[in-house]
């Protein structure tokens, strides 16, 4: 049966600042390969180039001699002692006799020295559910309002084991749940919850039953302090070591989703797997497995986390090496061209080029100055853009018959993310491409004749030195808020001009691109563009209408609405008279084409 659910809050991982350390040179990452499966592409060379872990293996000397600072106490701040005094007041007044303990992420963050909102209270003797509703009792007797609980009930055929209840404590959410004792029933690999009060599990059985060993923690409220269950949590955090408290196998299978977990967690405070995990992670009953029994939503989530945080293409290299890329980014089942040899190296390797390129240029690539939301979204959004770059002209046909970008599948289906996210990455892919042109327009000198002829006809003619900026501002008008990342994008997948066939013998490739997309970025800047997608147009269609003297709209009005932008692209001062004397010479223009057309028949 699914999951009923009162109330759930998803928590979703805020964008972190790119990291401390310079990347390398990007010259041997950038190498363009022809390939075989899918002619006319050509990619990035498979080669792992991201600084801080590339090309440094598990137990290696690096890896084996880091150490983490980790704090001997947890720090509380007031409003955590707040809550915990409340809690200790409703086990108290109702002599409950519970044993109440902080589990999992916020004892490792706050033994790491980091802020954590995430409270999840494990109980003892009884379930969350019942907990909460002493929580409202006591609220009752001293006179406060009572709070909605929200309870999301277990479902162990998609992993999720135990029942949680959640509630606001000094407006703050706090989950609460008991602590877990599992069994195993005979051939079957879904563990069942013992819930009778008193066969609920132990601190210790539940600590076992944990994913990793640094999410095994407790910090006990009763007495205050950490108690480490597993004799190994504090040591593999000192260690920066991701390792399961059972055996990896066993706690794969008992909820797949966990081998996504383990590389978040990697990647996100730059560990290291152990090689026990990865071997589990591999194993082909466990792939199978995460790809079968966890919905695609819970494994979007977890990837949009890795997306979110600090280090997402050492999340995405390791996906890559346990060999889940196909796993989690499932495909339609026929594409057009098909799925190419080492197609995940290829999106990998872009990434990993993207991330280098956008933390040399520095974080005013996203939208400088900006809601700091939308730059966090830009700069998710830009890395799934970098990711499917290999994919961008691979298509596949939907029920409808209809061509269906193979990015768009992977994202809605695969993933289950926003369908405006696919929208936005099939803009960014398709912008790019566009961008591609503008560069080498806006960075040479080459004839421009050939676009003038594109952007005018007959009734409307643009000087010459206004042709980049009508042809800069149609896509900038495209794409809008995201033409930075769609230039990055397209700079990423540059196609080296004749003239700098030699670039290597010169300057690092990476710098090479970091400085194309300054110049090119400051030219469309300098054309005053920004926000060009915000400007009023300066005939509307009703104006349109009255100049060309028609009392209904139609394709004629559209057409004119465009001329009418390309010439206010062309005249950034020009006002409305000008616009509608412009219109009327060209209505003029237009009617003696006509007349002389009728003659002629």
């Amino acid at each position: 049966m699914p999951p009923r659910l009162l109330l759930l809050l998803l928590p979703r991982g805020g964008l972190l600042p790119p990291l401390r350390r310079r990347s390398p040179a990007l010259s041997p990452l950038l190498r363009r390969i022809p390939s075989n499966k899918a002619p006319g592409y050509f990619f990035l060379s498979p080669v792992c180039a991201f600084s801080g872990y590339s090309g440094m293996a598990a137990g290696s000397p690096e890896q084996q001699q880091r150490s983490v600072v980790v704090r001997e106490t947890v720090e509380l701040t007031e409003k955590e002692e707040q809550i915990f005094r409340r809690l200790l007041d409703v086990v108290r007044h109702f002599g409950l006799g519970t044993q109440l303990r902080v589990a999992g992420g916020w004892v490792r963050d706050k033994l790491l020295g980091k802020d954590s909102a995430d409270i999840d209270i494990a109980l003892d003797n009884m379930t969350g559910q019942n907990f909460c509703e002493k929580v409202n009792e006591y609220l009752e007797l001293i006179g406060e309002e009572q709070k909605g609980i929200g309870v999301i009930q277990c479902n162990p055929d998609q992993s999720k084991h135990l029942e949680t209840a959640r509630m606001l404590i000094l407006d703050i959410w706090i989950d609460f749940v008991n602590l877990r004792s599992e069994t195993y029933a005979e051939n079957s690999r879904i563990p069942t919850m013992i819930l009778h009060f008193q066969e609920v599990g132990t601190a210790k059985e539940d600590a076992h039953r944990r994913d990793l060993t640094i999410n095994s923690l407790f910090f006990n409220i009763n007495n205050n302090s950490v108690e480490d269950l597993t004799g190994r949590g504090i040591e593999d955090l000192k260690k920066g070591l991701i390792v399961t408290p059972l055996p990896a196998k066993a706690t794969f299978l008992d909820d797949p989703l966990r081998v996504l977990r383990a590389i978040r967690f990697a990647a996100r405070f730059n560990f290291t797997l152990a090689e026990d995990l990865k071997e589990a992670a591999s194993d082909e009953r466990v792939k199978s497995e995460l790809g079968s029994k966890i919905s695609r939503e819970r494994i979007g989530h977890e990837i949009d986390l890795m997306m979110s945080d600090k280090h997402p293409v050492k999340a995405m290299c390791d996906i890559r090496d346990l060999g889940l890329f196909y796993v989690v980014f499932s495909f339609p089942e026929n594409s057009t061209p098909p799925v190419f040899d080492k197609c995940d190296w290829q999106c990998v390797s872009h990434i990993e080029a993207a991330w280098n390129l956008a933390y040399s240029i520095g974080s005013s690539v996203f939208s400088s100055g900006s809601d700091p939301k939308l730059q966090d979204e830009q700069r998710r959004l830009y890395l799934y853009s970098a990711l499917f770059i290999p994919l961008r002209n691979m298509f596949y046909l939907d029920k409808r018959s209809k061509r269906v970008p193979v990015s768009s599948y992977i994202i809605k289906h695969s993933l289950k993310l926003k369908a405006s996210d696919a929208e936005t990455v099939v803009n960014i892919h398709a912008a790019s491409e566009k961008f591609a042109e503008l560069v080498l327009l806006l960075e040479s000198s080459v004839d421009v004749r050939t676009l003038k002829e594109k952007l005018e006809d007959e009734y409307l003619e643009i000087p010459t030195d206004s042709v980049k900026r009508v042809c800069a501002g149609l896509i900038l008008r495209e794409i809008k808020d995201f033409w930075r990342v769609a230039l990055l994008v397209s700079i990423l997948s540059y196609p080296e001009a004749e003239n700098a066939a030699d670039i290597h013998n010169k300057q690092d490739e990476l710098h090479w691109r970091k400085e194309k997309y300054i110049r090119v970025e400051r030219a469309i800047t300098d054309l005053d563009l920004d926000g060009v997608w915000k400007l009023k147009p300066v005939l509307d269609g009703k104006s349109i209408m009255g100049v060309m003297q028609v009392k209904s709209g139609g394709p004629l009005v559209g057409t004119w609405q465009q001329r009418a932008l390309k010439w206010q692209l062309a005249h950034p001062n020009g006002t409305m008279d000008e616009c509608i004397e412009w219109m009327k010479q060209s209505q003029s223009k237009r009617q003696k084409v006509e007349s002389s057309t009728r003659t002629a028949f």
